[in-house]
């Protein structure tokens, strides 16, 4: 089977909830995203063999730590 991988964006809700904005197919789109947002923001890279997920890892931080 073929490895794939995906970005997705999550945005910091409350200070312990996350929520995903989306999967993208690179980096581009979802950094310019959280670079406008104010909330504190992870970019992750997942990766992929067929549909079974065998790895993530969070590869950018962005924005302002939520106080607290």
């Amino acid at each position: 089977m073929a490895k794939w991988k995906q970005y997705e964006l999550w945005v910091q809700k409350g200070e312990n909830k996350w929520e995903m904005v989306g999967a993208f197919p690179d980096t581009e789109i979802p950094t310019a995203i959280a670079q406008e947002r104010k909330a504190r923001a992870r970019l992750i890279e997942v990766l992929y063999e067929g549909e079974k997920m065998l790895g993530q890892e969070v590869i950018a931080e962005l924005g302002l730590r939520q106080p607290g």
